[in-house]
């Protein structure tokens, strides 16, 4: 393996598993180890997990804490209760995105965990610091020590009470009464943390832990052992996608703004100020120049990232970010970054597919019914 390419604590296993490896985010991650489509399934219909140790984690600690990270989130952590969490974007001044990340309000004062995208973790951890002066707190970038896991799935809840042997306990019931974007806390027989929190990327109900790197090893034999479909980063895309989440570099970039994304409701501009706010509010106010829309095509032709969107004329107004032939709802679906002027629901569109163009029309971007803990 290259010394420029990282591996997570769960590289052997995949390789063991006979997974497909492919370079993602500066990382050797598994692709698939059956087929997109089993893995797919696997987490619509029942329970599947994936190794997400690439992500990062960054604590912000401090007397400033709150204040500082509501200065550099778009979303708002004022009063916000121990034991949640917000999905929210750093932006630069002028609007466009550094990262989409979570916010984990940690049960101790002061102290928020930050879930960042792995390809932007020293990117992250540079800006955090960067817009730190004159704010009192600790930036403890500890990525390299957390693994973690999604477990996804209609069957996760009951997998994970038994992954974690906690039934008939107190613990179990705190486990199954977690809503979406809530989060436990638990230590191991040695007395390392383990975070156990009601969040995924898929659109079902799901739980992602992180834990220490053998730890995570041992959670994910347990799994496998029980027979949970080991899933690659090729049915998290396709899952998140038909579920109408973004993708950071695809649907969000330095280019491509939250009210450009139709994210706007992530963004308080109701807060005092936040980096980027002034942008945003005038993004709002004035109309975004392009808007990223979900476009059915009337075809069975798939649409992928960077096929263009035409008028009925040949002109070009957009370009398709995301696309696939759904595996839930057999449709061929896309996102695509449009001229907000073509950007309504029924509006006719094309999509050139090397020299033919075929036929499609604005529909909503949350293409499947998620199915989260409420």
């Amino acid at each position: 393996m290259s010394d420029t390419i990282k591996t997570t604590c769960l590289h052997d296993k995949h390789l063991a598993l006979g997974a497909k490896m492919s370079p993602f985010a500066g990382f050797d991650m598994p692709i698939q180890y059956s087929s997109i489509t089993e893995e797919h399934n696997a987490v619509r219909k029942a329970v599947g997990v994936f190794d997400v140790s690439h992500m990062g984690e960054i604590f912000v600690s401090g007397p400033d804490a709150e204040s500082f990270v509501n200065h550099i989130f778009t979303n708002d952590v004022r009063g916000m209760e121990d034991g949640h969490i917000l999905y929210g974007m750093m932006c630069y001044p002028d609007g466009g995105v550094v990262d989409d990340l979570l916010v984990y309000k940690e049960f101790e004062q002061d102290h928020y965990l930050l879930v960042v995208n792995a390809a932007n973790i020293d990117k992250d951890d540079e800006w955090l610091r960067s817009n730190a002066a004159g704010y009192d707190v600790v930036i403890d970038n500890q990525s390299e020590a957390w693994g973690q896991l999604a477990v996804q799935g209609p069957g996760s809840e009951d997998e994970i009470v038994s992954l974690l042997g906690i039934d008939g306990t107190e613990a179990e019931e705190e486990i199954r009464n977690l809503k979406f974007y809530t989060f436990a806390d638990a230590e191991d027989d040695k007395g390392n943390r383990v975070i156990i929190s009601r969040t995924g990327y898929t659109g079902e109900d799901g739980y992602e832990i992180y834990a220490t790197p053998d730890n995570i090893n041992y959670l994910w034999d347990e799994l496998m052992s029980d027979g949970v479909a080991p899933c690659g980063l090729g049915c998290r895309d396709t899952l998140r996608f038909e579920a109408g989440l973004p993708l950071y570099g695809d649907e969000l970039s330095a280019e491509i703004s939250p009210v450009m994304a139709g994210l706007s409701m992530f963004c308080k501009l109701d807060k005092p100020e936040f980096v980027g706010k002034e942008a945003l509010a005038s993004q709002k106010a004035e109309g975004a120049p392009r808007k990223l829309v979900g476009i059915e095509l009337h075809d069975v032709a798939i649409p992928r990232a960077g096929y263009p969107v035409e008028l009925e004329d040949g002109t070009q107004v957009g370009v398709v970010t995301t696309g696939y032939h759904s595996i839930s709802l057999d449709r061929s679906i896309c996102f695509a970054l449009v001229d907000s002027k073509v950007s309504a629901l029924g509006t006719p569109l094309w999509i050139r597919i090397r020299k033919k163009v075929f036929p499609g029309e604005v529909v909503k971007k949350r293409f499947y019914q998620t199915n989260y803990k409420k």
